[in-house]
Parts: structure tokens; sequence; C-alpha cells
């Protein structure tokens, strides 16, 4: 025997029916004018708590709309602060670039006062071969500006290199530091002369470069002395700063000391040089004349 399928109440009619109901409940409240005690006692069960139900909705979203609205508030002004610090950041880099072109000219106003006996060309850096150091490197001025082979290359207040080859815009300089560089020095406090040679090896190791041959009979050279350009040399002009010993010691033959020298000019990162617009060749003429 089959069972009869239970018949559920729709839920449609329950809602028409509670929607019905309201408002007869509205429409006596607004008749009677609230006098009626039933009438206010169905008004205070449903609509006040219905009242009370939509009232904290509202306010929920409003509360929603205001986060959001605050968010994007936010968010505008982090982008606004985003584009502040970048080109305050612009700024600040532009300021460091000019202190040090201004650092850089007012070091090359330094040196040209130091050497003003010597007709110079300022010149910059545009090349360089492959490694850390400025071994050799091209600058861009050349015969246009009255270079030549043989002259004399300084910056940083110290020897840097002479100029090997020159065209008409540009020149290539060969540094004190290169393995084919050898320099005729003299210890500036006990006069005695010694050979300042190129050792990339060395100045890869430590950033030294190294001296070979000073007679210091009498222990007269110590370690902190100044090292410069003898007078004696073919190729480079007489007392240019080339750097400070660092370590000295005696030689096999007991005669002689070797060691490291620390050099003024920094050949990692050269920018910046003076060409000495004379060779000594030309000087020594001159002299003899």
């Amino acid at each position: 025997m089959k069972r009869k399928k239970k018949k559920n109440f729709p839920a449609k009619y329950v809602l028409l029916i509670m929607s019905l109901f309201c408002v007869v409940i509205i429409g006596c409240s607004v008749k009677l004018s609230f006098s009626s005690t039933a009438a206010n006692t169905a008004v205070g069960y449903v609509i006040i708590p219905m009242q009370k139900g939509i009232n904290y909705v509202g306010s929920f979203l409003q509360d929603v709309r205001d986060v959001f609205v605050f968010k994007q508030e936010l968010q505008d002004e982090n982008e606004s602060l985003k584009e502040q610090v970048a080109s305050l950041t612009e700024e600040l880099n532009q300021v460091q670039i000019d202190q040090e072109e201004l650092e850089q000219l007012q070091e090359l106003y330094e040196m040209d006062q130091t050497y003003s006996d010597y007709d110079k060309v300022a010149a910059s850096v545009i090349g360089k071969d492959s490694g850390n150091w400025f071994s050799t490197f091209l600058i861009d001025k050349g015969t246009n500006d009255g270079v030549e082979e043989g002259m004399n290359v300084i910056a940083d207040g110290g020897l840097v290199g002479i100029v090997t080859e020159v065209g008409p815009t540009y020149a290539t300089i060969r540094a004190i530091i290169d393995d084919s560089s050898n320099v005729s020095c003299k210890d500036l406090s006990s006069g005695d002369l010694m050979i300042v040679s190129g050792d990339l090896q060395e100045m890869n190791e430590s950033g030294l470069i190294t001296f070979s041959d000073l007679n210091d009979t009498e222990d007269a050279a110590v370690v902190g002395d100044q090292v410069v350009t003898s007078s004696i040399s073919d190729l480079y002009l007489p007392n240019i700063p080339v750097g400070y010993i660092t370590e000295m010691t005696l030689d096999s033959n007991k005669l002689t000391k070797s060691g490291t020298i620390a050099t003024i000019v920094d050949f990692q990162h050269l920018e910046k040089v003076f060409v000495i617009l004379e060779t000594k060749e030309s000087i020594t003429e001159d002299e003899g004349e």
C-alpha cells in the first residue's frame, strides 16, 4: 500500500501571508494612531525589530563603503607620494652628480695651479683596455689640441703616465702601472734614485706597484717617504709625485733595496686628466739653447 506524500506548504504563500499581516498591522496602527494596545504590541514585536535590522544593514553597508573610499584615498595618496619620492630621488642624484663634477673641476684647478709653469690641456677618459685598472686608456684630446707622443699625463696631483699614440681627436696613454712601464724616480727625502716599474699582478693583489735598485747605502730612505720623478729620466719631467713607499727590503746583493709603492693616482676610477703640453726632450733642448 503506497504512502501518500506530504504536501509542503509553498514558501511563497508564507511570505505573502506575512506581508499581508504586516500591511494590516501598519494600517491598523495608522488608523488608530497607535492608541490600540494590540497594535502597539504588534508594532513592538514586528515592525521595530525589522526597522532595527534595516538600520543595522544600512549602517553596515555605509561602513563598508567608507572603508572602500578610505582605501582608495590611501592608494591615491600612496601613488602621489611615490611620484614625489621618485622626483626627489632624481633631483638628489643630479645634485650628487653636479657635486662630483664640481669636486673634479676643483681638483683639476688645484693641480693646474701646482703645475702652473707648464702649459696643459684637460682631457676626459673615453676608453680603456679590459680589466680593473686603467693601465692603458684613451682620452678625448689629440693633435688638434696640441697633444704629442711623449707628453706626460697627470691626475689627482700625481703622475699617470705618458702619451704613446696620438690622433687628431684622441690619444693613447700608457699608465705607470702597466707592465711595460719603467720610470726613473727618487726618494724625495734622501734623494736616492730608484726604478719604479708597473706590475699589474701586484696591483691586482695589493693595489701597489714596485720599485727596485734603490741605492740606499746610508739607510736614509724609510717607509712613508714620497717618491717623485727624477731629473735624469729621458721621458718624464722632474719632481712629479708618484706615490709613497709602503715596504722596503734589502736585495741579495746587500747594496740595493726593493719594495712597493702606493700610487697617488687612483688608477681604478680615472675620469679626468691633464696632459702637459711639453715633452722632456723639448724642455731639454730649450735649456741647452
